[in-house]
């Protein structure tokens, strides 16, 4: 497949491992009324990692491995939009010192990047490392694929994704899980999608059996139908859209499994093909 990974630029950009955060009122009330306190976003997380269920935990919106951010918003910005999945992330202080890691998914809102790296790792790791990420990926292209559009993609993982032509401007791609459109919930509507998420919402009993969202993983390549993410996250009829689920289940409201974009077609260009190797753990051998 031909892209424009030569004119791609290489960049360092850092971050440090962000805290385990709760909501203000400890509290949390999920859709169903009752109220909870459960480990949520952030923090160095030993046991939940991708090609875990996505529902496995006693928790909301737990992120997998290592939650990354800059202290400074500003700063922060860059290091969100330009980390992309699959890039090699390094630590570059404290214990850990030069280990590595890959970047695995975004989570907007609280505006985290997720990072893989062995569990004897990150017993080593403390809130606040630092950690540098070879981010390259911002721009990446397909030659000739029409209205086909990559994001937050190293060039290597784009490689291993199995993306193939089926004639002109016509594409398959190995995918975990389909996704209706109609489900995706927080995020929905952002005018970029280069940062963050949006979530698929599982409280729907009927299309959660129909669809067997329950099977969900972290890492878990997906496709949304009916979902263009070309210039934001909005809704049409037969678009596609490619994502990994990058964050964990939520009993809130509009919330659920967050999915960070890949890959998009408003034209439907892309056909997904069920795989369930379809994951990030078999893709980049994290496991």
């Amino acid at each position: 497949m031909q892209t424009n990974r030569e004119r791609l630029v290489v960049q360092i950009v850092s971050g440090e491992v962000a805290p385990a955060l709760l909501a203000s009122s400890l509290y949390d009330v999920g859709a169903d009324g009752v109220p909870r306190i459960l480990p949520e976003v952030g923090g160095i997380t030993l046991n939940v990692r991708v090609g875990d269920s996505a529902f496995a935990y006693e928790a909301d919106h737990i992120e997998p491995c290592v939650s990354a951010r800059h202290p400074d918003d500003a700063v922060n910005r860059g290091f969100t939009t330009f980390s992309c999945i699959g890039n090699v992330a390094t630590v570059t202080n404290g214990e850990a010192k030069g280990a590595r890691g890959v970047v695995t998914g975004k989570h907007g809102g609280v505006d985290h990047v997720m990072i893989d790296f062995p569990v004897d790792v990150m017993e080593r790791m403390q809130i606040g490392d630092r950690i540098s990420v070879r981010a390259v990926g911002a721009g990446l292209a397909l030659v000739g694929a029409g209205d086909v559009r990559v994001f937050n993609c190293d060039p290597g993982l784009f490689d291993k994704l199995g993306l193939k032509q089926r004639g002109e401007g016509r594409f398959t791609v190995p995918v975990a899980c389909i996704v209706p459109a109609r489900v995706m919930g927080s995020g929905l509507g952002r005018q970029t999608v280069v940062r963050g998420d949006y979530d698929i919402q599982c409280f729907d009993e009927m299309t959660v059996r129909e669809y067997r969202l329950d099977t969900l993983r972290l890492g878990d390549v997906v496709a949304i139908v009916d979902a263009d993410n070309t210039h934001g996250r909005v809704f049409r009829t037969g678009a596609v859209t490619i994502g990994v689920v990058a964050h964990g289940a939520s009993n809130l409201a509009g919330h659920g499994p967050g999915v960070t974009t890949l890959l998009t077609t408003a034209s439907g260009a892309i056909e997904p093909v069920l795989d369930d190797a379809a994951n990030l753990a078999t893709i980049l051998e994290l496991r």
